[in-house]
């Protein structure tokens, strides 16, 4: 698959670009997708799609385009950002630069961006990310971003210690006699009123001070006209502290009744509570990136490189390509490159998931990351660096764990509005308080001054309103979901193909090399006198150093037998029929009946069997020797030992199986039969197969290809979703969205169980991040009040605000005991 970025003029709303994406997604195997702010339109096609084509459509639809010939991508930390509103902060300034392309992945704190150099350099985006407010990063190592994070939440740790030291005492000095909880006699409100005040005021500044990055992000995002979630506890606790200063000045100037208006201990339990859920959420996103260290982790640090001077350890990075290597017994292979001398056995369970290592010898290829279990080798470094097949792998799941679902756009859109919605709500709500305080005095609590209730109505809507939960309800599962998946050998591109993935209802089968092996098999040996092993030794010999896939299976599997194959004197190819050679002075033809009857070779003792042979999808091959009827073997594509199972698996998952090949009807038939597939698609040209799945969409099906990767290339981009059976080859990873690592079938239903689990996991987090606020912003704006209900103190709202994060965090977290489903042999058909 290739990907292809073009400028289009004359867009001017969203309706231009639905009718952009509309008319170039009509064409065969493209995906269009169109950022109308960039005025970029971004094409997946196959290789050698013809792009004039894709040009052309758009100029159809009436607007201007021009392929752009230099695309960079890059993967950029972002510090300083707390909630959606700081993501879609960044996302939008990013977006308005000239061909920038920009997604933020709030629970990785990255920007995903893609860019043309000639018109935008990477320093813009650094530039525009701190004009908006917050500190690009350098791009780090798993190892320094993990140190990063924990010198993170050290800094949080002590910063919510100090905060929780001063606020205690504070809470309690406050709150204490409102319970009857006895007070220090020297710090009593009643007789020491400028003492007690003064003392609170002191124990708040600490906690404040500790605290200090709400109100630097949160006013300096008011000052950007950018309001985020900072500036919500920023304004709210502000307010709250500024009152009770003022109340602290009353009591300075002789007013000692102020003593009992003084909200201070709103101001900082507040944000020690807010400081808590902070450094929970922080610990809580740190195991969302597990997966992914695990990759990390499986290369080697160093490598041993062979040299005329000896032997010389050195950093892995440093390898370079050609260089001779060492790798000791109990070692993992630095880099990919093959075995140059010495034998030994690799433990791949990593790429194949096969638990017993394979055997190596000179030749063979070696991949990073994998076990050497047994002898030294000498390799040949070939891909280093960011070109081995582990690199990829964690590539793809970097890529996948930073990419958006579609149904992350809702919470985007709403977290672009919602904290001015909020922040005018909590305005409304104090002032309509304030007015009622005045006209109605019944409304307000007994000892409670109007102004009193209005800012404590303000503080809580202010600080109840979480964006933050919005913003994390999407990243975190799909995080933890792509890492999941990874674990388990199958590597999803993307959030959209993990999204997608849970709505399929019809899946394709690729029959060769998907749900068979691929590779002919002997599945009976027939003889009309005599013993099996004698006519398999005359009819290997025959084959010997043929080419032909049906005569390799049977040279194979005699030596499978342990039967001796011989040397033929002659042998002769004979294309649609068979073959002949000599064997010890014997003419043996090896071939279908038409070879029989042209050499008057009568069949009839072996007719039937052959028939029936026939009908159950396998080949069968006559051997005849000196005009002789010998016996006959019988060859086949034979089904993988897992298809059967991994089939009804998705059968009692609810989707439609059909299975697609080449092959004439009846055999296709018979195929589709031992795995248990209903539907059949039968005599289909490769270059067909994309029009096959096609039509199942257009009956309205969501339509999942699985493939080789290779020759179905053009049906799996056509797929809805393309899941590729292989061992991670880049034509498997370029073709599909799913790629199974390990290439056994039962990962297709892990795959499609996971999505499922991973979709329900987003809505029930999105679900509760809307519900919290749907719910708490009413209740804090006095609404229940208003009915003679309870009102929401401020110090409630933070607890709930903060535990809204740390509860989807861990509500995402719950995937990771996701077990791939089972079934039972006896309800295999």
């Amino acid at each position: 698959m290739q990907q292809k970025v073009f400028d289009v003029e004359g867009m001017t709303c969203a309706a231009c670009a639905a009718r952009v994406e509309k008319v170039v997604g009509r064409l065969p195997g493209v995906q269009a997708s169109v950022n109308l702010a960039a005025e970029t339109l971004v094409v997946t096609c196959p290789e050698g799609t013809n792009l004039p084509d894709v040009a052309a459509a758009v100029e159809r639809a009436g607007f201007t385009v021009k392929e752009r010939t230099q695309q960079r991508h890059v993967n950029i930390p972002v510090g300083g950002m707390t909630c959606a509103a700081c993501s879609a902060r960044v996302e939008k300034v990013l977006n308005r630069l000239p061909s920038v392309q920009a997604s933020v992945n709030l629970a990785t704190e990255t920007v995903s961006a893609a860019y043309d150099p000639a018109l935008t350099r990477l320093s813009d985006l650094r530039g525009a990310i701190e004009a908006a407010g917050y500190q690009p990063l350098t791009a780090q190592t798993v190892d320094e971003r993990t140190q990063r994070r924990q010198k993170d939440i050290r800094v949080m740790r002590l910063k919510l210690m100090i905060a929780l030291v001063f606020t205690l005492p504070l809470f309690y000095l406050a709150m204490g006699p409102m319970v009857g909880l006895p007070v220090p006699a020297f710090l009593n409100a009643d007789k020491y009123p400028v003492r007690n005040a003064l003392t609170q005021l002191l124990l708040t500044l600490p906690v404040m001070a500790a605290g200090y990055r709400f109100y630097i992000n949160g006013f300096g995002a008011l000052a950007r006209r950018a309001p985020n979630m900072d500036s919500l506890v920023a304004l709210g606790t502000s307010a709250a502290f500024l009152y009770s200063v003022y109340g602290v000045v009353q009591v300075l100037n002789g007013h000692h009744h102020a003593v009992h208006n003084l909200y201070f201990e709103s101001t900082a339990v507040i944000i020690a509570l807010i400081m808590l859920g902070k450094t929970l959420e922080a610990l809580s996103k740190g195991r969302t990136g597990q997966a992914i260290r695990a990759l990390m982790q499986l290369a080697p640090a160093t490598a041993v490189l062979i040299t005329q001077a000896g032997e010389k350890e050195i950093p892995a990075e440093e390898v370079e390509p050609g260089d001779l290597l060492l790798v000791r017994p109990g070692a993992r292979i630095p880099v990919d490159g093959v075995v140059k001398t010495g034998h030994t056995a690799v433990d791949e369970a990593m790429l194949t998931g096969e638990s017993m290592p394979r055997d190596k010898q000179p030749g063979d290829k070696l991949y990073a990351g994998t076990l050497n279990t047994m002898g030294a080798v000498t390799m040949r470094a070939d891909q280093v660096g960011q070109d081995t097949a582990l690199s990829q792998i964690i590539k793809l799941v970097e890529n996948a764990q930073g990419s958006k679902a579609p149904i992350a756009q809702l919470a985007d859109k709403v977290s672009a509005v919602f904290v001015p919605v909020v922040a005018a709500i909590a305005l409304i709500a104090g002032l309509a308080w304030l007015a009622a305080g005045h006209f109605m005095p019944q409304v307000i609590p007994e000892g409670v001054t109007p102004i009193g209730f209005a800012l404590t109505v303000m503080i809580a809507v202010l600080v109840i309103a979480c964006p933050c939960a919005l913003g994390l309800a999407t990243p975190t599962a799909i995080m933890v979901g792509t890492g999941l998946g990874a674990q388990h050998g199958i590597l999803i591109k993307s959030g959209e193909a993990l999204e997608t993935a849970h709505k399929v209802d019809a899946m394709i089968f690729d029959k060769t090399g998907t749900i068979t092996l691929g590779q002919p098999q002997v599945t009976a040996v027939e003889v009309i006198s005599g013993d099996a092993a004698a006519l398999l030794e005359l009819a290997a010999t025959a084959e010997q150093g043929s080419e032909h896939p049906l005569g390799q299976a049977i040279v194979a599997h005699a030596r499978k037998m342990g039967v001796p194959v011989g040397t033929a004197a002659a042998l002769t190819a004979l294309p649609g029929r068979g073959v002949e050679a000599t064997v010890n002075g014997q003419r043996v033809l090896i071939g279908n009946a038409q070879l029989m009857q042209e050499n008057h070779v009568d069949t009839g003792a072996l007719l039937a069997r052959a028939q029936a042979l026939a009908q159950q999808g396998q080949t069968p091959m006559y051997v005849a020797a000196d005009g002789r009827l010998q016996g006959l073997i019988a060859v086949a594509d034979v089904i993988r030992p897992t298809s059967r199972q991994a089939l009804a698996q998705l059968k009692r998952m609810g989707i439609q199986l059909y299975m697609i090949t080449g092959d004439n009807e009846r055999t296709a038939q018979a195929i589709a039969h031992k795995a248990g597939i209903d539907h059949v698609l039968a005599d289909v040209l490769p270059q067909d197969k994309a029009q096959q799945v096609a039509a199942l969409q257009q009956q309205g099906h969501v339509v999942a290809m699985v493939g080789d990767g290779i020759n179905d290339a053009p049906a799996l981009a056509q797929a809805d979703v393309g899941i590729a059976i292989g061992t991670g080859t880049d034509v498997a990873i370029e073709s599909a969205d799913i790629v199974l690592m390990h290439g056994d079938l039962n990962d297709v239903p892990t795959a499609m169980a996971l999505s499922r689990r991973t979709m329900r996991t987003i809505r029930q987090n999105l679900f509760w991040a809307f519900a919290y606020n749907v719910i708490g912003i009413p209740v804090a704006a006095g609404v229940l009040h208003i009915f003679g209900g309870p009102l929401l103190n401020p110090m409630f709202a933070a607890a709930a605000m903060s535990l809204s994060s740390v509860s989807v965090i861990s509500n995402a977290l719950r995937l990771r005991s996701f077990r791939p489903p089972t079934i039972q042999q006896e309800d295999i058909p």
